[in-house]
């Protein structure tokens, strides 16, 4: 899918407290920055479905582990990634996509790198049972 960008991210561990890289301006899907914000997820709870129209997200799952969902409805294809330390990547959605994301661990956290500030007029929710996706 041509709107995904999954990126391999670098764990430093040291026996003090370990580091978790997130994204440079020089990184592929980096375009710009607006605002920078957590959210958590329950465990077996999804959130979605949203379609960003102009915002790109870049999901980082730091805590927990987090399945992600995309749809896009001009293509008709799904693409799906799970994310947590073990598997810890960047996943880069630019905006025209439908996403839903899954709370797999007990605890969950993402954080989200957006290319724009918030803006509520630029996304677009969908009922769950809209977009028939087999969790």
């Amino acid at each position: 899918m041509d709107k995904i960008i999954v990126t391999p991210l670098k764990q430093i561990h040291n026996p003090k407290g370990d580091v978790y890289h997130a994204m440079k301006k020089s990184d592929n899907g980096f375009e710009g920055f607006g605002e920078a914000y957590f959210s958590t997820i329950n465990k077996d709870e999804i959130k979605g479905w949203k379609k960003h129209t102009q915002m790109t997200l870049n999901l980082i799952v730091p805590v927990g582990e987090i399945e992600f969902v995309v749809f896009d409805d001009e293509s008709k294809e799904f693409f799906s990634i799970k994310l947590s330390q073990n598997n810890y990547n960047r996943l880069t959605v630019k905006p025209n996509v439908w996403m839903a994301f899954r709370g797999l661990g007990e605890y969950n956290i993402l954080l989200n790198l957006a290319s724009i500030e918030h803006e509520p007029s630029e996304s677009i929710n969908m009922e769950f049972e809209d977009i028939a996706y087999e969790w």
